[in-house]
Order: C-alpha cells, then sequence, then structure tokens
C-alpha cells in the first residue's frame, strides 16, 4: 500500500468512500451488513487506514454501518472522516445537534478528518454567514480536540472555492474534489489543483472513476490507451492519473464489492505515475468523452430523497445520457425505458426543482428531463 505523509500521520493513499456500500434489494438505505464488513476487513487487513462517511450517505446509515465494522479494531490504528451537511440548507441552524448526532452513530468521542460538505454556489452564502455558527462552532471543536483535523469539500467553480479559501483558509487543513482525468477540464480541475498547490492546501479525490462511468470506456479510447500501456485496466488509469497530479493526498473510492477492493489495493500497491505523453493523452480522451449536450451526473443520489414523484434521477440522467450518445433506438435507451413503471418516467417530473437545490453540481434536472421527453417523443 502506498502511503503520503499528511501533518505527521502515515495516511494510506487509497481511501475507502462510504456512499456506494453494497445494499439489499436494490434500496439504498439498507446497507448489506455482512457484505460491507468484508470490504472493510479486507480493506483494513490491506493497509487501508482511512475511510470516509457523511450524514447523509445510504439514508444516514453508512456512518453507524462502517463503524460497526472499524470498532473491532484499535482507535488508534484507524482514520474516521464525516462531515457536516451543509448541501441541505435546512440544516445550516443544527451544526450543534448534527454534529453530537454523528459521534453518537458512529460510537466515537471524535473525528480525525471533518469536513465542510458540499460547498458550492447554493450553499457558499449560508456556509460563510456568521449567523449560523458553523465555522465558529467547527473551529471550536477542533480546538478541544473532538476534530482532529478540519477542511472540506467543494462541488463549485472556482470562484466559490477561492472565495471559501480566502474566508476560512487559516483553519482549513485539506480539500475535497470531484477530480478525475474528465473533470480535468469539464470542471476546472487543474486550475482547483493549482489554486490549492498555491495555497498549500492537500488534495483530497473523490470520484476517481466518476461514479464508475471511466471503468466501462468507448472501444475508441480503450484502444487508444492500450497502445500505449497494452496491460493497464480503465480502472488502472484513473488511478494512475492520480498518482500523477501533484498535490494529490488522499484519493477515495468508493467499493461495492470485495471484487472492486481487491482490485483497487493491487493498483495501489506500488506507484506508477504517467508519462507526460500518456498525461496528455489522457486528458485528451477526457475531453472527448462527454459530448455536447450530456450531464455529468455521478450519481449521488442527493436529489433522490428529494423528489416528490420519486423518479430515480440518476437512472433517467444516465438514459437521456446514453440517448444522446447513441440514439433513442440504442437497445439500452428502449429497454431502460421500457421497464419504468408508470409515474416515474421523465414525463412524470413536475419541475419543482427540489431535485437542483440540492444537486452538488447544480444541473439542470428538470430541464434536462424536459429534452429527454423531447428526444423520446412518443415513448416518453
Amino acid at each position: 500500500m502506498i502511503y503520503r505523509d499528511f501533518k505527521g500521520l502515515k495516511l494510506s493513499a487509497l481511501g475507502m468512500g462510504n456512499m456506494r456500500l453494497p445494499v439489499v434489494g436494490g434500496d439504498d438505505s439498507n446497507v448489506d451488513l455482512a457484505k460491507a464488513e468484508e470490504i472493510i476487513d479486507y480493506l483494513y487487513s490491506q493497509g487501508v487506514n482511512y475511510f470516509d462517511t457523511a450524514y447523509a450517505y445510504h439514508g444516514g446509515h453508512s456512518e453507524g454501518a462502517l463503524c460497526r465494522a472499524l470498532r473491532k479494531y484499535p482507535r488508534e490504528s484507524w482514520y474516521l472522516a464525516d462531515k457536516f451537511p451543509g448541501f441541505d440548507v435546512a440544516n445550516m441552524s443544527r451544526v450543534r445537534e448534527i454534529f453530537e448526532e454523528q459521534l453518537e452513530r458512529c460510537g466515537v468521542d471524535y473525528f480525525d478528518f471533518y469536513l465542510f460538505h458540499n460547498v458550492c454556489e447554493m450553499n457558499v452564502d449560508m456556509y460563510l454567514d456568521p449567523k449560523y455558527g458553523i465555522y465558529d462552532y467547527l473551529v471550536e471543536q477542533k480546538r478541544s480536540g473532538r476534530i482532529r483535523h478540519l477542511g472540506f469539500s467543494c462541488h463549485g467553480d472556482l470562484p466559490v472555492l477561492r472565495r471559501f479559501l480566502d474566508a476560512y483558509g487559516e483553519e482549513l487543513e485539506f480539500c475535497q474534489i470531484q477530480f478525475n482525468y474528465v473533470d480535468w477540464s469539464l470542471q476546472r480541475g487543474e486550475e482547483k489543483v493549482r489554486l490549492l498547490n498555491e495555497r498549500g492546501i492537500p488534495v483530497w479525490v473523490m470520484e476517481p472513476v466518476r461514479g464508475g462511468r471511466l471503468v466501462n470506456l468507448p472501444e475508441g479510447a480503450v484502444s487508444e490507451l492500450k497502445a500505449l500501456r497494452p496491460d493497464e485496466t480503465p480502472v488502472s488509469w484513473a488511478f494512475r492519473f492520480q498518482q500523477s497530479v501533484e498535490g494529490v493526498t488522499m484519493v477515495l473510492s468508493g467499493m461495492s464489492t470485495l471484487e472492486q477492493a481487491r482490485d483497487n489495493v493491487r493498483i495501489w500497491s506500488g506507484e506508477r505515475p504517467l508519462s507526460a505523453a500518456e498525461f496528455n493523452a489522457l486528458t485528451g480522451i477526457g475531453r472527448s468523452l462527454f459530448a455536447k449536450g450530456t450531464v455529468p451526473c455521478t450519481a449521488c443520489r442527493y436529489c433522490v430523497s428529494h423528489c416528490p414523484q420519486g423518479l430515480d434521477i440518476p437512472r433517467l440522467l444516465s438514459l437521456y445520457n446514453e440517448a444522446v450518445y447513441s440514439g433513442t433506438d440504442a437497445f439500452i435507451v428502449r429497454s431502460g425505458i421500457g421497464v419504468l413503471p408508470d409515474g416515474k418516467r421523465p414525463s412524470d417530473c413536475v419541475a419543482c426543482h427540489s431535485c437542483s437545490a440540492v444537486c452538488p453540481q447544480q444541473l439542470p434536472i428538470p430541464e434536462t428531463l424536459a429534452q429527454f421527453c423531447a428526444l423520446l417523443g412518443s415513448e416518453k
């Protein structure tokens, strides 16, 4: 296992994200505890010591599932990261209540790492507003030792990232961003990393394989990469990219199966950064992967719990992207739409914008579903 130094700590460069644990019967709120524990035990045995969770993951059950598995090991042998759920602005006045609840859910006395969750355009004003007391409270917990290291995650554009750093940078020790070879350009990842490096803020990476999208690449991209490194897999290319970027300290991977965990551990068993030519080729492929008109949804599922119609929005957006790429006659699109039950189709969106209000990337979800309806015509 590769390790990185962080303020005297030896952190595994590969961390486990706990947003995509195995579940029972497709129910995101029903974590398969036995399978989850098997994955966590394996990762721990292979030297992974950083485990990331959040208040809302798996309908509020991720924290408990993770710590139930970890508590059999000495507390000082693993590092726990949790987050204040400001992605939902209804929580802004509840920082003290939520923090205490998180400690109780996890069964711990302190968090090794704690983050302002999802700083972005829709909530940055509230995060910075002293009337909510979020910053003051979290700094107080840091001073008292109940937070060992304080940072933030950011889905916002570059101006939001810079504004938050300008306001709170003295206390912030790390920043977690969505970062991969697609978002190097699409979400201004290159500029964000440069800014963080200039400020001396270590980079934590989320969505290194973009919600699984970088696992199954188009044939043309696979052929181009095979010509460069014949034995490298798409997953390995995604992680080698992270090993090649200055400032990247922690890379989080959400692992739903033991096979994924084993593959990730294999890749992170040794450093194999990209050459300059390989790096340029990979970022070029990244720019080509998302054609004009598609939406970069990572299936975080924040939108789902806020949809009054109960639509599976990530699935609908995935089908939309496939329709843009391949046309509405593509088998995946026709079969996917065909199995949707009544009341759960793109046309059942009521355009209330509750989904957009909590979307980390501020995607125009209702408008996209309306475009999907137009593409599908009578089959919507």
